[in-house]
C-alpha cells in the first residue's frame, strides 16, 4: 500500500552569518493510510521544523536543502508557492500548538470556517455554511449554528482548539499535522482533544502526524513513533514496543524519566546528563555521544545508520554486530542489562 506520506533523507539547512546549520539531517519516515505517527523529542530536536518543511512554511532563511517529501506518492517539496497553497489545506491540515494564532480575532468563526471551505470546493455559499456548522456539530461546540457568529475571543481554549480541528478538516485531507495540540490546556481538556482528534481522523481515513514532546499523548494516540535528536532519527517502531522496550539509549532515557503509577514514591526519577546540543555546536558520530552510558569509541567518530533493535530501528552502533565487537564488555552488559538488543557475536565477546 502506497504511503500518504513519504519522506526521504530530508536536510533542513538555515543559513546565518557564522555558518550553515543543519536543524534537519538526513530523515526519513513513512506515514501509512489512516495511521497515526508520533513525533518526540526535547524542544529543539526538529520536530515542529519538519512539520514546516512538509507543509512548505519553513521561516526564511531555512530551507529544503535535500530529500524529498512525496504525498499520496507525489512529490511536494519542489513545488511552486500557489500550487503548494492549493495543497495546504485541500490535503494537508494543520493544526497548530496555540489555537489563537490559526484564526483571525476580527473575523467570526462561521465566515472563517466558509471562507475555507469555499476556497478549495465548488459550492454554494449556504452549503458551505450548512457544512461549517456540521463540522462545528462534529467536533463537540454546543449550539453550532448560533456560534457561527461568534468571534474567536468568545471560546475558551479547548473549544478554540476544537474549530481549529474543524478548520483543519473542512477539504477532508488525507494528512493532518498536529503541532502540540494540547500544550495549552488542562490536562484533563487534553484529553478530549486528542480523543476526538483520533475519532475525526479515523472516521475520515485521514493520516496524522502528531508532534509533542508529551510520551503520555504520544502512548495513548499514536500507532507508531519517530523519537528525534538533533535533527536526526533516533528511534522508529510500533508505539508499545518503543515504550516498553525502548532500543535507543536516548528513547530509554526519556522512557526511564517518566514517573510510575506503582513504582517507589520516594524513588529518584532517571534523568539524562546534559541537554540537547546547540546546532552549530554539534558533536562528530552520533550526536548522543557526550550523554550517552553506553557510547564507546566508534560513537565518538562515526556516524550510525539506522539497525534493526528487534521491533523498532534505532540509529545506535550497539545493533550492529561488527561494530559494537570493539565495545567494552562493560558497556555491552549493561545496554543488554536495560533490555536494549545486542547481536548475538557481541553478546558472546562480552562473555
Amino acid at each position: 500500500m502506497k504511503p500518504t506520506l513519504s519522506v526521504r533523507n530530508l536536510r533542513v539547512e538555515i543559513p546565518t552569518r557564522r555558518g550553515v546549520l543543519t536543524a534537519i539531517d538526513d530523515l526519513s519516515f513513512d506515514i501509512a493510510p489512516g495511521e497515526v505517527l508520533g513525533m518526540v523529542g526535547e524542544s529543539g530536536a526538529g520536530k515542529s521544523i519538519t512539520g514546516s518543511a512538509i507543509i512548505g512554511l519553513l521561516e526564511p532563511p531555512g530551507r529544503v536543502a535535500a530529500g524529498e517529501i512525496r504525498l499520496g506518492g507525489e512529490r511536494i517539496d519542489n513545488l511552486p508557492p500557489d500550487q503548494m497553497r492549493r495543497i495546504r489545506g485541500q490535503r494537508i491540515g494543520m493544526i497548530f500548538q496555540d489555537p489563537l494564532t490559526s484564526l483571525n480575532p476580527l473575523y467570526r468563526i462561521g465566515d472563517q470556517l466558509t471562507e475555507t471551505i469555499l476556497t478549495h470546493e465548488r459550492i454554494s455559499q449556504r452549503a458551505a455554511r450548512a457544512k461549517a456548522q456540521g463540522l462545528l456539530e462534529e467536533v463537540g461546540i454546543p449550539a453550532a449554528g448560533a456560534r457561527l457568529s461568534s468571534y474567536p475571543h468568545q471560546f475558551s481554549g479547548g473549544m478554540r482548539q476544537r474549530v481549529v480541528i474543524a478548520l483543519a478538516l473542512c477539504a477532508d485531507p488525507e494528512l493532518v499535522i498536529a503541532d502540540e495540540p494540547t500544550t495549552a490546556l488542562d490536562v484533563s481538556v487534553q484529553a478530549q482533544i486528542i480523543a476526538l482528534l483520533k475519532r475525526l481522523c479515523a472516521e475520515r481515513g485521514a493520516s496524522v502526524m502528531l508532534i509533542t514532546h508529551d510520551m503520555g499523548v504520544i502512548a495513548e494516540t499514536a500507532d507508531r513513533v519517530c523519537v528525534l535528536y538533533a535533527g536526526r532519527l533516533a528511534e522508529i517502531g510500533p508505539v508499545r514496543e518503543v515504550v516498553k522496550k525502548p532500543q535507543h539509549p536516548y528513547t530509554h532515557g526519556l522512557m526511564s524519566a517518566i514517573p510510575s503509577l506503582a513504582g517507589d514514591p520516594d524513588e529518584k526519577l532517571a534523568q539524562i546528563p546534559g541537554s540537547m546540543p546547540r546546532l552549530g555546536a554539534i558533536p562528530p558520530g552520533c550526536a548522543f555521544n557526550p550523554r550517552c552510558p553506553y557510547s564507546f569509541e566508534r560513537c565518538h567518530g562515526e556516524r550510525p545508520g539506522i539497525y534493526s533493535g528487534g521491533a523498532s530501528d534505532a540509529a545506535c552502533f550497539l545493533h550492529d554486530g561488527d561494530a559494537v565487537l570493539g565495545a567494552p564488555a562493560e558497556k555491552v552488559g549493561a545496554a543488554r542489562a536495560a533490555g536494549i538488543v545486542v547481536p548475538d557475536q557481541a553478546r558472546e565477546a562480552a562473555g
